[in-house]
């Protein structure tokens, strides 16, 4: 060892990346009141991400937000 010492800084407080790299703090204080969020995880196959991926980019939409809209619409009108 060459003795170099490296700092570990404590873990961001956001809820997602980006939320870190776009972090304007009035709107980031503003989603931490807002209902707390889960990570949901899904396999899709590479063909329909892309297809996704490029449809909403022509939009100039965040992929989580369509998803979000779209699982909102299914879930929220059963209740």
């Amino acid at each position: 060892m060459n003795g170099k010492k490296v700092s570990i800084k404590a873990k961001p407080s956001v809820t997602s990346s980006d939320d870190w790299v776009s972090q304007g703090k009035e709107s980031f204080k503003e989603k931490e009141v807002a209902e707390k969020m889960k990570r949901l995880t899904l396999d899709i196959p590479e063909s329909l991400h892309r297809l996704i991926k490029s449809q909403c980019a022509s939009r100039g939409n965040k992929i989580v937000d369509e998803i979000r809209e779209l699982l909102e619409k299914k879930y929220r009108t059963q209740e």
